[in-house]
Parts: C-alpha cells; structure tokens; sequence
C-alpha cells in the first residue's frame, strides 16, 4: 500500500486530511512537526508527503529540504496559507512538487495526491504510460523507467519536474504558454502561473551549463517557453 506521510501541527486538520485519505485507500503516516517528520522519513519512504509549511520544530521549508536529500523524487504537496504567494513560491523552489492554499478542500486534496502519485509512477493525468528513450545530445531522457541521464551523470528531478521535462522535449521548437503547461504537465485547468515558472527555473538549472544563458530551455518573451533540441536526432522507441 502506498503511505501518505502527513506533517501538520494542527489536529483537526491533520484527522481530516487522514481520514479523507483512508477513504480513498491511502495509509497514512502522522507527524504533528518537522523534527518528528524527519526523523520518520527515512524508515518509512513514504510514496507521498502532504506537508504544512508552517508547523513547529524545524519549519516546512527545512523538512523539504531533508527529504529531499534522502529521496528527491518522493511527490510532495504542500499546504500553505492564501494569502502567501512568497510561501508558495518558496515551497516551489525548494522542491514541492504541488500545493493546496488553506483553506482547502480535502476532497480536492485527496485528488491531488492520487495525481501525484499516478505521475510518480510513470502516469501523467490523462496519459497512457509512457515508453521509449527522448535523446538530445548529451541529454537522454528514459520514460518509463523515469530517469534523465546528463553527459553521463544522472538528473536529481522531482516527479513534477520529469513530467515537464519529457513534454518539452517531446515538443521540440514549439512555444508552450505557460496555460498549455498547467494543462498538459500539471493536469490543471485554472492555476497559478507561478508554479510554470518556479519549476521551468529549476529545471533549467538542471539541464543547462549556463542556467543565465540557456541553449535548451530558451524563454519566448510575453509567450512562453520553447525546447531547443541540441541534435536532429530521432528518438529511439525502442
């Protein structure tokens, strides 16, 4: 079964939340602040963390970051506050792959995990699994077992972050608004835009030797982003 570690300090939120996950066949995993959320971590490798920024011990952001060093593609959504767009931000740069602003739906967020955890394992929303290799240059890129290999050495994305890559390569040329984006990768018909952006800037810090003067992931100024392949070389469905 696949366990949801949530982190949130308040109670009645955090039942909620659990109990709304139990109804929908997830196990969860409770952890009322960062420092017990960590030190649960490692042993429990949870499949996805639902995890409030604002909570005591060691903050969300911290929390983040420590997961993310044990597992960077574990799906984390986080909750954070309306009114804080810095804090989504933030969160997004951190490495969140998704959020739910308080307060939220819990039937909103219950679908929002079952989406993170189809994408992590290889099911983008409204897509069939995906197969074959995606190739440019030094940059190779196998679908279905998820990993992104970089002049030899292998990319640290999170699930979100491997979703946008394999859309943008596998539209090479075209310019993608960041509304096609939300729709295509995110599975979101109405977003904040500033999710497309956060995580096309981590990205190309990624997959670029120049993130300040990128070759691949170039920015159409007023339109949107646009993949530039390095080669012509097809990609090998093998």
């Amino acid at each position: 079964m696949s366990t949801v570690l949530v982190v949130e300090d308040e109670a009645t939120v955090r039942e909620v939340v659990c109990a709304y996950l139990h109804r929908a066949g997830l196990p969860t995993h409770e952890a009322s602040d960062g420092l017990v959320a960590v030190r649960a971590f490692p042993d429990l490798r949870p499949a996805a963390v639902v995890l409030d920024l604002m909570i005591p011990g060691i903050d969300g952001f911290e929390v983040l970051r420590r997961i993310r060093a044990v597992d960077p593609n574990v799906p984390v959504l986080m909750l954070t506050a309306r009114a804080s767009e810095q804090e989504r931000i933030a969160g997004l740069e951190v490495g969140a792959d998704d959020y739910v602003t308080k307060p939220f739906s819990a039937r909103e967020l219950v679908l929002r995990v079952q989406a993170l955890l189809r994408r992590a394992h290889g099911l983008p929303a409204g897509a069939e699994p995906p197969a074959g290799t995606v190739r440019d240059g030094d940059l190779v890129v196998d679908r279905g077992a998820r990993r992104a290999v970089l002049g030899g050495s292998e990319l640290s994305l999170t699930s979100r972050e491997f979703d946008l890559l394999v859309h943008l390569m596998t539209h090479p040329g075209v310019v993608l608004d960041r509304d096609d984006l939300l729709r295509e990768v995110w599975g979101w018909e109405v977003g904040d835009r500033s999710t497309v952006t956060v995580h096309v800037r981590r990205l190309r810090e990624k997959v670029e030797s120049d993130p300040s003067r990128p070759t691949r992931l170039s920015t159409v100024w007023g339109q949107g982003y646009r993949w530039d392949r390095a080669t012509q070389e097809a990609d090998d469905e093998a």
